[in-house]
Formats: C-alpha cells, sequence, structure tokens
C-alpha cells in the first residue's frame, strides 16, 4: 500500500512539474510553455500564423486555464507570441528580435554586472574572427551603412552631449558588423557585449567623461578596417580588428581608473 501510495503521489508531482536532464524540474507553466514551442515547430507555424485559442490549448495540453495563460505570458516574455485584442483578435506567433533576446540576457547581470575586463576579453575574441568572416562579403547597402555610422563621429564633438552621442556610435559601428556576420551565433554573442558595454555604468562614465579623447585612433583603426573588407583580406581584418580591441581595452581600462581616481580625490 506504501508503494502505492508513493506512485500516486509522484504521479501527482509528475503532472504539475517535468524534470530536466540536469534533475532538476520545471513549473508545470513552464513546462506547457515548452510543449507549446514544440508545437510550434512540429505544425511549421510561422511568425504571424494564429495560434488555436485557448479551450483548444487547454484541451491539447491537457492544463488549467490559468497554467496555459501563464505559459503563453511567459511565451509573450521572451517574444515568441504576440497578442492581439478586438475583431481578428487573438494570440499570434512572432519572431524573437536580438535585440530582445540581448535584452533579456542583460538582465541576468544586473545585480552582478561583468567588469570592463570581462567584456573586453570576450571581444578580443570574437570580434577579430567577426571581421575576418566579412571580409570580402559586406555588400555595397551595409558598406554605405557603416559609412553613415562613421559620419556621426568624423568630427569634433560640439558638446558634451554630442561627444557622448558619438561615443555610442562608435560601438554601433561594431555592432552593425555583428549583424552582418554570416555567422549568426557569433554576431550575435558580439553584439550581446556590445549591449553589456552600453548598460555598464562605467563605460557610460568614460562616454560622459569630457577629458575622454580616443576618437581619431578608433577612426584609424575602423578606416583600415573597412578598406581590408572591401579588398576582401581576411587576415588583415582580423589583424587590425584584433589591434583595435587591445587597444580600446587599454584606453578603456586607463579611463576608468583615472575617474575611479578623481572620485576618490574629490
Amino acid at each position: 500500500m506504501a508503494g502505492s501510495r508513493e506512485t500516486r503521489k509522484l504521479a501527482g508531482e509528475d503532472s504539475k512539474r517535468l524534470f530536466t536532464p540536469a534533475g532538476k524540474t520545471k513549473r508545470r507553466p513552464e513546462a506547457i510553455a515548452d510543449r507549446m514551442k514544440e508545437y510550434i515547430r512540429s505544425e511549421g507555424l510561422a511568425p504571424g500564423d494564429r495560434l488555436p485559442q485557448e479551450l483548444v490549448l487547454i484541451d491539447r495540453f491537457k492544463a488549467a486555464k490559468g497554467t496555459v495563460r501563464e505559459a503563453m505570458k511567459a511565451l509573450e516574455t521572451q517574444g515568441l507570441v504576440f497578442t492581439r485584442s478586438g475583431p481578428g483578435g487573438g494570440a499570434f506567433v512572432a519572431k524573437p528580435s536580438a535585440q530582445h533576446a540581448m535584452e533579456l540576457l542583460s538582465t541576468h547581470f544586473f545585480f552582478d554586472q561583468p567588469s570592463l575586463s570581462d567584456i573586453y576579453a570576450i571581444r578580443k575574441i570574437l570580434e577579430p574572427e567577426v571581421a575576418a568572416l566579412l571580409a570580402g562579403r559586406v555588400t555595397g547597402e551595409q558598406l554605405a551603412l557603416l559609412e553613415s555610422t562613421i559620419r556621426l563621429y568624423d568630427h569634433p564633438p560640439g558638446d558634451l552631449e554630442e561627444q557622448y552621442r558619438q561615443r555610442v556610435a562608435e560601438l554601433d559601428f561594431h555592432s552593425q558588423l555583428a549583424q552582418f556576420c554570416p555567422n549568426p551565433l557569433l554576431g550575435f554573442l558580439s553584439g550581446l557585449m556590445h549591449n553589456l558595454l552600453r548598460e555598464l555604468p562605467a563605460a557610460r562614465r568614460i562616454y560622459a567623461d569630457e577629458s575622454a579623447v580616443s576618437r581619431e585612433e578608433g577612426l584609424s583603426f575602423q578606416y583600415r578596417l573597412m578598406a581590408a573588407l572591401k579588398d576582401g583580406r581576411a587576415e588583415d581584418a582580423r589583424r587590425i580588428a584584433a589591434e583595435h580591441m587591445a587597444f580600446a581595452e587599454a584606453y578603456m581600462l586607463a579611463r576608468a581608473e583615472a575617474i575611479a581616481g578623481a572620485t576618490t580625490a574629490d
């Protein structure tokens, strides 16, 4: 009898939680959300396609209304589903954007932010490879976009506000390269580093620092990189990007130390 009761207990628990391969458990709504993802894949649904009505989902997944709604909310937070009210409304498949995914991942570091050294340790590995892969593959339209970004900071700033915008635009140049990268995972990870850097308080202080000057050196690297990309010189592109990242790391760390020292002195 004890074994029977234990079996029934485990069966009841299994209806609420599913075990992952690592031995951890998932809440019932999370498990239903995973099954909804599999449903979207198996049915070949594409962004913009309508999902079945709530009652159909409840019956299909044998779940309570509240559980299905919580699962749908989780998918909406992940950017995989969106809802529309009114006539013709309902739940629809969405295509999660890279930016949305990066913002979700950035939240992971909200209370334990990486350091400048942490970020540049990764940038020094990823960005030379992005540059090498792009050599000879950038289109005329992509080159025009990169050049228009450079024009935002190819001149001295008129004030601190413009200087800040210019520093962010310099980072945008690298984010555009990441977006163009033919290896989507490499490009995404590189872009994630840029996103973390934009949100890092230490980096923001450097961008707003009136004594910060590295625009000319950064421009030199970027112009040389653009030439290598146009000419299809992959090894040169890798080397230039590596030199640029090493220079940027040294500059950012030095400025962070100087700003921290000035703050302590005050």
